[in-house]
This record gives structure tokens, C-alpha cells and sequence, in this order.
């Protein structure tokens, strides 16, 4: 048995009220065709025969409106006449006609524009967003998405992505020549100064803070037949021209070392851009790099650790995500309302887009109406369009019968005044 929805319940008790009111007028017309005839036939006077011709013309015109309305959906009386159940014989053709129509007149790129014209979709979007309430319930729902999003997503496949988008992509391609690129204008522009400052700062601080370290190193050395106070003499020398040889390092920019280590850097620089075989050095590091465990561990334990953030950022409501999403939209209201230009900015590009969408998917939304047509059932169709439309069409008996009542009554009237 069909299953109606509770709107088609009450559309089929509607339309049976409207057959039952149609069937009525034609057994009025018939109940007064008999009375008539009766009446001629013993004698009545002449007004009977405009009566009785009225009642005839009306029943022959309920009778066609009431074969031509049920043709559309069944065989009047379950007889095989032709061109009738045209819905369920016809169905295909129905709806491929009906989705040719709608793909001419609803889904063409001239009604798409002018309707979005007339429309404003920024300006309404504009008053909406910027109502109470309403950026703040838009940001409820995107979290209760992302959240959605984010749950249905399963681990291993996402670390399967990140793992042939990220890892895959770094060994796929030569660290060497964007490595060169990038640390060339670093060096050409002197950003690498502060790092090498601190570092010839840090080896002045060891060296000031290392004295005894330093000489005993010195000392040690020494051939054991050399006197102790030689010994202490040389490592004090050493120490103190050591001392004095950082410091020059660490004071003074233009230091041989210094500039023997900005060479050493531009030509690293140009080597890994140029020099085969510093560049096959840089992919080994890249390759030891990649399949180090940590990195591994890190790439596999990279998405539960945003997964989380993520969760934790949409469920709650004072997160920095939700208030900058919740701000970002009352401001954009704010802004639609406000500025015209951006108002037709965006409705310039929605416009656009549902050009780009008519113009490339036309022929997918028309097949989508065609095939869900064609996959119905012949006489479920009828009856899912009878329910529709059944009641209004009911009326085209009504008529049918008074029109046909009047048209007899006027033709008898005519002849009797002719003839």
C-alpha cells in the first residue's frame, strides 16, 4: 500500500470532495433530463423542452470533461482507448519535456541574472547578519559542522593524506636549489648577521669564562721534561691572544673571520643551488630527515593533536575561533549594509557562480528531473499528479456541465426562434 505524506492525506480527501461535488452536477443534469422528458411526454408545457435541453447538453459536457480529466491519469472505465492514461503511457516523454522546459526557462543564464539582480541577495544577507541573534546562530552551525566534519573524519585516513600531501611532496621534490634560493637572499640582504653575532658573543663568553679549562688544555700538551713555569707561561700567552682574538671577532664587523664566514655562506648558498654533488648531500639529510622516527611520530601524531584543538575550539563558545568567526560576520553585515560597492562585489560574484553552475550543470540538473521521472512507477506518477493537481481539474467538470447546460439551452432557444 502507498504511503502518504500527512500533506497528501489531506490533498486526497480534498480531491475526493471535489469529484464527489462534479459527480454531483452531472447527476443533477441527469435527475433533470429524466424529470423533463417525463413531463414532455405527458403533455408539459413548452418551457420543458428548454429545461430538458439544458440538462442534455449538460450531461454531454460533464461526460467529455470527465473522460477527458481521467484520460490524463487512467482508462475511462478500464477501456483500452487510445491516447488516454496519457501520464502513465507517457511518462518518459513527460519528463523529458518537463525538464526541457525547466532547463529553458528557469535555468537559462538570462533568468538567472536578472532574478539575482532584482533579488539582492547581499543587501538581505547584509540586514540578516547584522540582526541580533543571527551571527551567533550562523557560528553555531559552522561549529556543529566542523564538529561533524571532524568526527566522521577517520584518523588513519587523514594521517594517510597529510603523509602523501606533506611528507611525499618534501621528498618528491630537491631541497638543495629552494634551500640555496632562500638562504642567497638571506645572506645578500644580511639577515644572518644577528645569528652570527651571537654566536662569535657566545664564544667570547666561553672563552672569558673557560680561563682554566683553556690553559689546562695547554698545559697538558706540554712535553713533560718542559719546567712548570714554562708551561704556565705559554698557556697564559695562548690564552690571553685567544681572549684577545674573540673579542676582535665578536667588536668588529668587518674581521677577516667574519667575512671569511659570509663568503663560506654565499658560496654554501650557491653551491646547493649549482654544485651536484652538495646538492645529492641536501637530498641525504632531506632523506634522513623524512624517515627519522621522530618525524614520523610527529607527522602521525600531528592530526590527533588538531583534531583536538579543533573539537575543542567549536565546542566552545567563547573559544578564539568562534568569537573571531561571530565578529567576522557581524562585521561583514555591517559592512553589506553599509558600503555599495561591496554589496555588488558579492553580488557580482554570487552571480557568477550561479551562472558558472547553470551554464556547466545544466544538462546534470535537467537529467536529474528526467531520470527521477523516469524511475517512478507509471501509475504511482498518475497518482503522486492527481493529488496535485486532481482537485482544480475537478473544476473542468464543473464547468463543463454549466457551460454545457448554457450552450444547450442557447442552441434550442436559437432553433425554436429559427424554426
Amino acid at each position: 500500500m502507498e504511503t502518504l505524506t500527512p500533506a497528501e492525506t489531506v490533498k486526497r480527501a480534498e480531491l475526493r470532495k471535489m469529484k464527489a461535488v462534479a459527480t454531483s452536477f452531472l447527476l443533477g443534469a441527469v435527475v433533470i433530463y429524466v424529470f423533463a422528458r417525463w413531463q414532455e411526454s405527458v403533455g408539459a408545457p413548452a418551457w420543458v423542452g428548454f429545461v430538458r435541453a439544458a440538462a442534455e447538453a449538460g450531461m454531454v459536457g460533464a461526460l467529455a470533461d470527465w473522460f477527458a480529466v481521467t484520460a490524463l491519469f487512467r482508462r475511462p472505465l478500464g477501456l483500452p482507448i487510445p491516447h488516454t492514461a496519457i501520464i502513465p503511457t507517457r511518462k518518459k516523454e513527460l519528463g523529458t519535456s518537463l525538464g526541457d522546459f525547466v532547463g529553458a526557462n528557469f535555468l537559462s543564464t538570462e533568468v538567472v541574472r536578472d532574478k539575482l539582480s532584482r533579488v539582492g541577495i547581499a543587501g538581505r544577507l547584509g540586514q540578516w547578519l547584522a540582526a541580533p541573534g543571527h551571527a551567533e546562530r550562523v557560528t553555531e552551525e559552522l561549529a556543529t559542522a566542523v564538529r561533524g566534519a571532524v568526527t566522521v573524519l577517520r584518523d588513519e585516513d587523514v594521517q594517510a593524506v597529510l603523509e602523501q600531501a606533506v611528507v611525499r611532496k618534501l621528498v618528491d621534490r630537491p631541497w638543495g636549489p629552494p634551500l640555496g634560493r632562500l638562504l642567497g637572499q638571506t645572506f645578500a640582504d644580511g639577515a644572518h648577521h644577528k645569528l652570527v653575532d651571537l654566536l662569535f658573543d657566545r664564544a667570547y663568553d666561553y672563552v672569558l669564562t673557560n680561563e682554566h679549562t683553556l690553559k689546562s688544555l695547554v698545559s697538558d700538551r706540554a712535553p713533560s721534561w718542559s719546567p712548570k713555569f714554562v708551561e704556565g707561561m705559554v698557556a697564559d700567552k695562548v690564552y690571553n691572544e685567544l681572549l684577545a682574538f674573540a673579542w676582535a671577532v665578536k667588536t668588529e664587523p668587518e674581521h677577516p673571520v667574519r667575512l671569511a664566514v659570509d663568503k663560506f655562506l654565499a658560496e654554501f648558498a650557491h653551491d646547493l643551488q649549482h654544485d651536484p654533488d652538495t646538492m645529492a648531500k641536501a637530498e641525504a639529510v632531506k632523506q634522513q630527515v623524512v624517515e627519522h622516527p621522530d618525524v614520523q611520530n610527529l607527522v602521525g601524531s600531528a592530526w590527533g593533536t588538531a583534531k583536538k584543538m579543533i573539537l575543542a575550539a567549536a565546542e566552545d563558545p567563547s573559544s578564539e575561533f568562534r568569537v573571531r568567526v561571530r565578529d567576522g560576520l557581524r562585521t561583514l553585515g555591517r559592512k553589506l549594509g553599509a558600503e555599495p560597492e561591496l554589496r555588488a562585489k558579492v553580488d557580482g560574484w554570487l552571480e557568477g557562480a550561479a551562472v558558472y553552475l547553470v551554464t556547466n550543470y545544466q544538462a546534470e540538473i535537467v537529467t536529474l528531473i528526467t531520470d527521477t521521472v523516469d524511475r517512478w512507477d507509471g501509475e504511482q506518477t498518475a497518482r503522486k499528479v492527481e493529488l496535485q493537481v486532481g482537485r482544480d481539474l475537478q473544476f473542468i467538470r464543473i464547468n463543463g456541465t454549466v457551460v454545457g447546460a448554457l450552450a444547450g439551452l442557447g442552441i434550442h432557444t436559437v432553433s425554436q426562434l429559427l424554426f
